[in-house]
């Protein structure tokens, strides 16, 4: 974590700041760390055949609909992306898919085609099929393989296969997926992979199949600093995942209320409140959305899982979901919770005491601000269990 910055870690910067009474210099690394933390780069690669279902992928991890939504990559059975195209995540922008040309629509080698691409920008590369993985799949896997980055690959459609399966006797879903799985380690190993791991995926319902094990294997594998931006922007698919996203707010929270505290430390009536209010607003929009609880992520829940959204919104106790996030609102739901209506009291009531004024402000603002956002992240927490509960009923 610190090693974003320097060899010295950021709590002990922050210290030396603070132990030499310069609030405004833990203030500022703080801010840059968080900033920089926030806007952490991650570019991922979709690839694999033409009418592999790559522009789907890129639409499901990132929360979009194929058919409705502006923002979305083009969907068809023919080729639809012609040179390699970024999609921006719209809750996280710094989190970038790239839907690739279809490793078979361009008259390339590996090496060149992964050149044409720009290879190098990539943080790592899904390699997508709807059927067997095919020679030019092998080909490009090797070939990223042996330029030092990581690939997977997955099998999507899976759905399909699942709905086309119903039809015949002596349906069941476990062999079926079972057949699928075998059939693509089957094909890779005939062509020279040793221990390939196939993930089975729907692009339209991400909760089933491999889905949650492929994010949780990506997430497992990336490096330390690109971990949080690959898991915030990711959809609930488990709990597990949503346990993990908690987790990782969670471990930022002091950071936060340092911040805040040292704000509190500037003799101005107000001014430390007025600052905790904008520093919780854009915290909790990042809870927000991260646990998909925005208006349009929990209608797109809706529309794969079937489950009504007027049906999400009821399973939802928190006031700060499906709404945009202001000061106002956070004051109304601090104010129906007497522990930090007393914090944020008090805060204000010790800068009347001469001399030991200050710094029981400075303490009372990060308890008040490490207390409120473990309160709204809890709140949102057990929202985003409870509408995946729902889901996967």
């Amino acid at each position: 974590m610190g090693n974003l910055f320097s060899r010295k870690s950021l709590e002990d910067e922050v210290k030396e700041a603070l132990e030499r009474k310069d609030e405004a210099l833990a203030a500022a690394k703080i801010q840059v760390y968080l900033e920089k933390e926030k806007n952490v780069p991650l570019n991922i690669a979709i690839t694999g055949e033409t009418g592999s279902g790559k522009s789907s992928f890129v639409n499901a991890i990132r929360g979009v609909d194929d058919d409705d939504d502006e923002e979305a990559a083009p969907t068809g059975v023919i080729e639809t992306t012609k040179e390699a195209t970024p999609y921006l995540h719209p809750n996280f922008t710094n989190v970038k898919l790239w839907d690739l040309p279809g490793v078979g629509s361009l008259k390339y080698q590996a090496a060149e085609y992964l050149k044409k691409v720009g290879f190098e920008r990539f943080d790592f590369f899904i390699i997508i099929s709807s059927e067997r993985f095919s020679e030019n799949d092998v080909k490009l896997a090797k070939e990223i393989q042996r330029m030092g980055k990581k690939f997977y690959f997955v099998r999507s459609k899976t759905d399909q296969d699942m709905d086309n399966g119903k039809r015949k006797r002596g349906f069941g879903e476990a062999r079926i997926l079972g057949q699928i799985k075998n059939n693509c380690t089957q094909g890779l190993q005939d062509q020279g992979f040793q221990s390939p791991q196939v993930f089975l995926v729907s692009s339209h319902k991400p909760h089933l199949y491999d889905f949650p094990d492929l994010l949780r294997t990506l997430e497992r594998e990336l490096p330390e600093h690109k971990k949080n931006a690959f898991l915030l922007a990711m959809p609930n698919t488990s709990q597990e995942m949503i346990d993990r996203k908690k987790e990782a707010f969670q471990s930022k929270i002091k950071y936060v209320a340092t911040l805040s505290a040292a704000v509190a430390a500037v003799p101005v009536p107000g001014l430390s409140v007025a600052v905790d209010l904008a520093l919780l607003v854009g915290v909790v929009t990042r809870y927000v959305f991260a646990f998909g609880l925005n208006i349009s992520s929990l209608k797109r829940v809706s529309k794969y899982s079937g489950v009504p959204y007027e049906k999400l919104r009821e399973l939802i106790v928190s006031p700060l979901a499906a709404t945009k996030i202001t000061s106002e609102l956070l004051v109304r739901v601090i104010s129906q919770t007497a522990v930090l209506v007393g914090l944020m009291a008090a805060e204000e009531g010790s800068r009347l005491v001469p001399i030991l004024g200050i710094p029981a402000s400075m303490a009372l603002s990060f308890t008040f601000t490490y207390k409120a956002l473990n309160f709204f992240l809890d709140v949102l927490t057990d929202d985003a269990k409870r509408v995946l509960q729902k889901v996967l009923s």
